[in-house]
């Protein structure tokens, strides 16, 4: 039986934070299981949360620097993680690092904290870059946790995450089948913050509020959900298309938020089209209450399924720990028919691959 003991590192669209989550994976008889062992979310300071949200307007050789400094950081975090927690037996850590550019269209993503000065600082084998590959072979370098609720969630119909933006994956004949559909987080927290807060908690400041009927009907037709996946979207299509349609509507805050909840609800319920279904439903956005009853007001015929905080919380970090586990066991861990590559590989840079425990 292969065991492994990883870190696993996630930092979303959302800028919430990094999210370390500590997990064990054994694979018997050609199945993977796991145990969450321990996790912190670390939140970003004011400071960071300003340079990463402001990094897409950076030009490259300042990006460059941005992503030395940051490397930095989350090494000395990451290595205070370790140290806290007494760690010892870790078999490698697995990091996503953080999206600044995600542009597949025109051949480039670019996730900071990825440089192999961290792996030195650390004393550790570290796993991370696993979108680059597949941008460089068609796809879109996203989404990458499907490989993840295919071998790990398989008791479940559809696997939902409710971040920066919510994404889905799901088995359509014989085949997993994932895309993004609409933005979340990073539209409700832009809507919060004109209300003094980081983030609408509960949906109380949504649930406050009205839909209003036309601007909703336009977001509804708005060109991307004609797509056929797969698709991604980024934080460039939020401050380019979103932001500028919404915000041509001169409403209250509360409004807004009603009304972009309304959206999302409306949206996800329109791609569930198993019935009698069970939908997992993790990240930050699943703690919106207002969203999760109006996501199961407009899709009546599906069982929307809140597992452990743990989960929620650090789903996607653990799949990150086990994309690591698969590129380390050279096993394929990005799906063509998700990504849109010319095939399914195994991705991701492995640094200091010689302490691997063999």
């Amino acid at each position: 039986m292969k065991k492994f003991k990883v870190l696993g590192i996630m930092s979303g669209t959302s800028l919430d934070g990094i999210d370390c989550a500590v997990v064990e994976f054994s694979l018997e008889n050609n199945v993977w299981n796991f145990s969450f062992v321990s996790g912190k979310t670390v939140p970003y300071t004011n400071q960071w949360y300003a340079k990463l949200q402001n990094a897409i307007y950076l030009s490259e050789s300042d990006l460059h620097l941005l992503n030395i400094e940051y490397t930095y950081f989350l090494g000395e975090l990451l290595n205070n993680f370790v140290v806290e927690n007494h760690l010892t037996d870790l078999d490698f850590i697995a990091s996503h690092g953080h999206t600044v550019l995600h542009q597949p269209e025109k051949g480039i993503t670019l996730q900071i904290g990825n440089l192999p000065i961290i792996s030195d600082m650390l004393s550790l084998p570290f796993v991370c870059d696993f979108r680059v590959q597949d941008v460089a072979l068609g796809g879109q370098g996203a989404p990458l946790v499907p490989i993840g609720d295919r071998l790990l969630f398989s008791e479940f119909d559809y696997c939902l995450n409710l971040g920066g933006f919510s994404n889905i994956s799901f088995e359509e004949n014989n085949e997993r089948i994932a895309f993004d559909i609409c933005p979340v987080n990073t539209l409700l927290n832009h809507f919060a913050k004109q209300l003094g807060k980081d983030f609408d908690e509960g949906g109380n400041f949504a649930q406050s509020g009205t839909v209003h009927q036309q601007l909703f009907n336009t977001l509804n037709k708005l060109s991307f959900y004609n797509q056929q996946g797969p698709k991604s979207l980024g934080i460039e299509q939020v401050n380019t298309v979103y932001l500028p349609l919404i915000e041509k509507f001169q409403l209250s805050a509360q409004d807004h938020l009603t009304t972009v909840t309304e959206h999302i609800a409306y949206q996800i319920a329109s791609v569930l089209k198993i019935k009698d279904s069970k939908l997992l439903v993790t990240g930050g956005g699943a703690f919106n209450e207002y969203l999760i009853n109006r996501l199961r007001f407009h899709a009546p015929n599906t069982t929307v399924v809140l597992t452990t905080k743990e989960l929620i919380e650090f789903k996607e970090a653990i799949i990150f720990a086990f994309l690591g586990v698969l590129r380390v066991t050279n096993t394929n861990n990005v799906l063509s028919t998700v990504t849109g590559a010319s095939k399914d590989h195994c991705s991701g840079n492995i640094f200091n691959e010689e302490l691997l425990k063999k």
